[in-house]
């Protein structure tokens, strides 16, 4: 074995405008058209083809603000499907750790490989490799940087966006200095506004600079962080691989209303709805929570019907993460604080004091407490197979008219035969 298999190989995988790629797995006819996808209720941009780049449609613009463009082009909008873009990034997560389970998922489009089990000769090829498996797997397109270190992995799947192979390899480049000088400041993970205005007042613009300014200067200069940056510019590992997620202390669940809610029963069905959410969220953990509280509030910017904001937490005497009772808890908690005559913007729940379920069993369990439980394993099973809420409350409802506005909806649910794609002759 040569000593190159020794060196640390780190690869960022990132799928290319995730959103507007998942849109287009269901529906071929778009995929050559410029696309955007909006934010809940239909509020901001914040995913666009390469196609809706080029006509000059912003990163995070409100809708309203680019709707002439976007009419005038005949851009295809989109209103977000999370559902859909958490089981198709599910898909891609399992992909990648065919290659190596030593695997940190960043967000929801993008993970760090670890690939420091393959030599320096073979290691574009192996980016190839994952970038087309990925593609013919899942269908989403895939940008690859790989180099010794998270932060120049980041550099080259910058520089990877831009290349029609879509896989960049820093690894045996002896001087990366030319390399580094054309990425600006800004575009260096971990480097946000502030730091970059103080690195622009001392004279440093790109990464070139930032690497190679003296470690005595940046130490007294910035922070640990902005070391630790520069360390790994020059190719020291600083930032270990997270292959191993923590356990969440807490499980928020809220909404803006897609239109302003002012009866207790419709504020009440969306409280519920919430809650069973947050209640799924938390077994799929294997979590219980100790503490719930309710939160509702007004808009602050409609000052003629009042503002009124208020919450109310309770202590269930037993960790649970049993719906019925956490919606039960959640609605009794609502009952105190809801107050008629008030245009409700939005709602909330938040399950706290996280722990292990411990298999769901505690020196009071009993054969009632093991029936429960397999009733929401049932419930869980069956809303994982054909989609969320096929199994529900009551009290959740049925039209939901507080839901949130996905005028532009796809509609489209990998749990529903009907969604997938049809070939006609």
């Amino acid at each position: 074995m040569s000593s190159t298999q020794h060196t640390r190989k780190i690869a960022l995988i990132d799928c290319n405008s995730f959103y507007v790629s998942c849109e287009r797995l269901f529906n071929p006819k778009i995929r050559k058209r410029p696309v955007v996808v909006l934010s809940n209720n239909d509020g901001c941009i914040i995913s666009r083809s390469n196609e809706a780049k080029a006509l000059g449609i912003k990163m995070g613009e409100p809708y309203f603000k680019e709707k002439e463009i976007i009419v005038k082009n005949n851009v295809q909008v989109f209103s977000s499907n999370y559902s859909l873009y958490g089981d198709i990034s599910r898909r891609v997560m399992r992909t990648l750790k065919r290659f190596n389970s030593d695997i940190e998922i960043y967000s929801i489009d993008e993970a760090f490989l670890d690939l420091s089990n393959f030599s320096d000769n073979e290691i574009e090829d192996v980016g190839h490799e994952i970038r087309s498996t990925v593609l013919k797997w899942t269908g989403i397109p895939t940008s690859i940087g790989i180099a010794k270190t998270k932060t120049l992995s980041k550099v080259a799947n910058h520089i990877a966006k831009k290349k029609q192979s879509g896989v960049v390899s820093l690894i045996g480049i002896e001087n990366i200095d030319p390399i580094l000088e054309k990425v600006e400041v800004n575009d260096i993970w971990g480097i946000g506004k502030q730091l970059t205005k103080f690195y622009h007042k001392n004279g440093i613009y790109n990464a070139k600079q930032l690497k190679n300014k003296s470690n005595t200067w940046i130490k007294k200069s910035s922070s640990v962080l902005g070391s630790r940056t520069a360390m790994e510019l020059r190719g020291i590992s600083c930032i270990d691989l997270e292959t191993t997620t923590s356990k969440r202390k807490s499980c928020v669940v809220s909404r803006s209303f897609g239109q302003r809610v002012e009866s207790f029963q419709e504020l009440k069905e969306a409280v519920a709805n919430y809650s069973l959410n947050a209640s799924e969220k938390i077994r799929s953990e294997a979590l219980v929570a100790k503490s719930l509280t309710i939160f509702i509030r007004t808009s602050p910017f409609q000052s003629r019907y009042g503002f009124y904001s208020n919450s109310k937490t309770i202590d269930f005497p037993i960790a649970t993460n049993n719906s019925i009772e956490i919606v039960k808890a959640a609605l009794s908690g609502l009952e105190t604080i809801f107050k008629n005559g008030y245009r409700y913007q939005k709602a909330g729940v938040m399950l706290s004091h996280l722990t292990g379920s411990n298999g769901g069993k505690n020196l009071f369990s009993s054969d009632r407490d093991e029936k429960i439980n397999s009733l929401m394993k049932s419930i869980d099973n069956t809303n994982y197979r054909y989609g969320r809420s096929t199994l529900s409350l009551a009290s959740a409802g049925v039209h939901k008219k507080w839901n949130m506005r996905r005028q532009h909806s796809s509609k489209i649910d990998t749990a529903d035969f009907y969604c997938l794609p049809t070939i006609r002759n």
